[in-house]
């Protein structure tokens, strides 16, 4: 399981730092305006594809991947872990979540990429454009609070809950940034690219800090949450 994750977060950065070069080359221009137009109404293209009230939907969608709600998602599994006496997973969670927030912010200054310009923005925007912060932070904050709980359960049906509702979140918040028009298509896939990889590096250094013993031993919970016990 390290392995397939430890080749996983490299296959990750590798693909990040290819599509960051085709990006600079302006070579997926031409597939990101197709795409960005795609979600619009081919006769107005201020005009998103859908009735009103599916764009109000996405924009409680593209919320979910806003730094307030994360931080209130991320303090209430801090607060669980916190309850199973897992005070050092609590903060080392606080900490590769505001680990990858900087590094979100690191790499919009250094490509500084511009929004698109081809529609307008149905939601405010501050920053630059590559990679998408609401799409990688999404695969940041959900990936890596789903490991963590999913540490704390013996059930394969729990962890699996645990990673779908991540993986389906973190898709959501992306997609929906392309269809407010706020992000070009590839800022979102280079968002979920590093974004995963951050995920699964912080991942491995848990395990890693958790054989030293500065992280709580597993903390293993049955289905029927009755018996618990920690694994070493």
């Amino acid at each position: 399981m390290i392995l397939i994750v430890a080749a996983s977060v490299f296959a990750a950065l590798w693909a990040f730092l290819e599509l960051a070069d085709e990006v600079n080359e302006q070579e997926t221009m031409e597939i990101d305006r197709m795409i960005l137009l795609a979600l619009r109404n081919p006769a107005d293209h201020t005009d998103p594809l859908g009735p009103g009230w599916i764009e109000e939907m996405v924009r409680d969608f593209t919320a979910l991947g806003g730094i307030g709600v994360l931080v209130l998602i991320t303090v209430a599994v801090c607060v669980y872990l916190l309850l199973l006496n897992r005070g050092r997973t609590a903060l080392f969670a606080i900490a590769a979540i505001s680990g990858g927030w900087l590094v979100s912010n690191l790499l919009k200054i250094a490509y500084d990429r511009s929004r698109p310009d081809l529609v307008p923005h149905e939601a405010v925007v501050y920053t630059a454009s590559f990679p998408s912060g609401h799409a990688m932070m999404s695969a940041v904050t959900y990936l890596t609070l789903a490991a963590l709980l999913s540490r704390a359960v013996t059930s394969w049906r729990l962890r699996t809950f645990f990673l779908v509702s991540a993986l389906f979140l973190t898709v959501l918040v992306g997609a929906s940034r392309v269809y407010l028009g706020v992000h070009w298509p590839t800022d979102v896939v280079a968002g979920w690219t590093i974004g995963a990889g951050w995920a699964g590096l912080c991942w491995l250094i848990e395990r890693w800090l958790q054989q030293k013993g500065v992280v709580e031993p597993t903390l293993q919970v049955t289905d029927a949450g009755n018996d618990m016990q920690r694994h070493d």
